[in-house]
């Protein structure tokens, strides 16, 4: 009581220690709660964790996490707890199915429920018996504690504010225990510091929020450049899609298996690390001209030039059948099957010309034919083209049946690509390294240039762009590796091949295999255990599914 003197000095007494100290362990003890809140980043164990520092905090028999929902309008449960009956709901236990809180009814603001009340107020509301309490509908909880058998005595309610000031949510404790676990009223003088964790709550849930939402537009990020670069080619559409898809089948069958990879087990983040290095394998792509991404014969360009050799040779036909017509002219017999009866000078020169004809037409059919990326010539069919190229159009026309360049693309082995336009593909991996390296990937995600651009590496040190031998392949870029193969053979949308069989991409995989290109144990496991299956009745037809 106040005199207008100032207080005598006096000694602490043993209430003042005690209370001193009890101050300095709850201090403490709240700089624990915020340090071990702050180090969580997985906001459903977050949420679960501040439930449970907040009761253990208060001596708090229950809690309940509300939180606001996207458009503000709902209380939503995120966490209930309750030690008496035994209830962990949220996080962990599960999601809870109870309807939302409703903030505004018909319009007005909700105050006759509490937790509504301290949302739209942001007041502390701290009741010692809600039996008692008055403004405030109790009946459903008079309704639990009726069909439960419990009894609701204290109830204290924090509203959670972030950075900016705005609710983010209530913390809602139930039933402060004494030392024989009977209720009680919440200490006027803890609350302060309950409404301090319910602020480092709050802003540890608005961190993760903000990481999460970072994370969100990052991925998001990557898909739309991944989904850009697809679409580039109406005849690659999906590939980085279902690369990346197949990767982490593979991945996650590894990580399962207890057999040849018992040893192998990525986590989470090295899994999202993975996934990210997929989404980007071919990121490089970027800068490939897309008439190469989709060059569909040999002699395409910007158009198809197998249409120029043809109108060549119909010339050339053409101008051969003129030829004729103007020597039976000069014989005064136009008719090949007049006087003579067929057996004279015209007609030879006309079974002469058909079979030059048929011949031409026999060559046209062959250019064609080699000019298809299912092709695979071998020397005497080069030779031949060589031949071909040596010869004029027409007597007396020095232009040769087919260009240099029609030579040198009709004579490529397999495929539609020549050397030149070979090096321009696979430079996008070396274009993928340069892009990622220059990224500040986060610690966790520091190996995804690393994963990405090794897919085209083989164990052999045959592969491009480093050359690099097994030792310097690490497993995540051999799944990639194996995942992005099966996917090119099998894919059912190239414009340069039929959709090919799974029997047969395995073939071809397990013949890589033998030259040393691709990992012998990924891809017997992703044989044995029949890894492709999930792949193949998602992305193949069933014309492919042939094991």
């Amino acid at each position: 009581m106040k005199t207008g003197k100032e207080p005598d000095a006096h000694k602490p007494t043993m209430g003042d220690n005690h209370d001193r100290q009890r101050l300095q362990n709850h201090l403490a003890q709240l700089a624990a709660i915020g340090i071990a809140l702050s180090a969580e980043h997985d906001l459903p164990v977050l949420l679960e964790k501040i439930v449970d520092e907040a009761r253990a905090f208060a001596n708090a028999d229950a809690g309940t996490l509300y939180l606001l929902d996207d458009h503000g309008r709902h209380l939503e449960f995120a966490i209930i707890q309750n030690t008496t009956m035994g209830v962990r709901m949220g996080g962990s236990a599960g999601p809870i199915t109870w309807p939302p809180v409703p903030l505004y009814i018909d319009g007005a603001g909700n105050h006759t429920n509490v937790s509504s009340h301290t949302a739209l107020t942001g007041e502390i509301v701290n009741i010692p018996d809600v039996y008692q309490a008055k403004g405030f509908d109790f009946s459903g909880t008079r309704q639990f504690d009726a069909g439960t058998g419990y009894r609701s005595v204290s109830m204290l309610l924090i509203p959670m504010q972030n950075k900016e000031g705005e609710i983010i949510g209530v913390l809602q404790l139930i039933n402060a225990q004494d030392q024989q676990r009977r209720p009680i009223p919440f200490p006027p003088e803890d609350v302060d510091l309950i409404a301090s964790l319910a602020s480092q709550a709050a802003v540890a849930i608005t961190n993760v929020r903000l990481y999460r939402d970072l994370e969100n537009l990052f991925d998001a990020f990557i898909k739309t450049i991944a989904i850009t670069i697809d679409e580039k080619s109406p005849h690659t559409a999906g590939h980085i899609r279902r690369v990346q898809a197949l990767t982490m089948d593979i991945a996650q069958a590894m990580n399962e298996d207890r057999g040849r990879f018992r040893d192998f087990q990525l986590n989470t983040d090295e899994l999202r690390e993975l996934s990210i290095a997929a989404w980007l394998h071919d990121i490089g792509k970027i800068v490939t001209p897309e008439r190469l991404v989709s060059k569909a014969t040999k002699l395409e360009a910007l158009h198809d030039r197998i249409a120029l050799v043809k109108a060549r040779y119909e010339i050339h036909k053409r101008d051969r059948q003129i030829q004729a017509l103007r020597q039976a002219l000069a014989r005064q017999q136009p008719n090949p099957a007049g006087p003579d009866n067929g057996s004279g000078p015209v007609a030879s020169a006309f079974e002469k010309l058909e079979v030059e004809l048929t011949a031409l037409d026999e060559e046209q059919r062959f250019l064609e034919q080699c000019n298809l990326p299912t092709e695979h010539l071998d020397e005497k069919k080069i030779a031949r083209l060589q031949e071909i190229a040596a010869r004029p159009c027409t007597e007396g026309n020095r232009e040769c049946r087919l260009t240099a360049d029609e030579l040198d693309n009709l004579s490529i082995r397999k495929g539609t690509l020549n050397d030149k336009e070979r090096k321009i593909i696979e430079n996008h991996v070396l274009v993928t390294h340069k892009m990622l390296s220059e990224l500040p990937f986060p610690k966790k995600l520091r190996q995804v240039p690393q994963y990405a651009a090794g897919h085209h590496e083989k164990l052999d040190g045959s592969g491009y762009p480093f050359g690099l031998t097994a030792d310097r392949i690490p497993l995540p870029t051999r799944i990639i590796a194996i995942a992005d193969i099966f996917e090119a053979l099998t894919a059912p949308d190239r414009p340069y091949k039929k959709p090919m069989p799974l029997s047969r991409a395995l073939e071809i995989m397990e013949s890589m295999q033998q030259a040393g290109h691709i990992d012998p144990d990924i891809l017997a496991f992703f044989i044995e255990h029949k890894v492709y299956r999930h792949y193949a009745k998602r992305e193949l037809s069933p014309a492919q599914q042939d094991c």
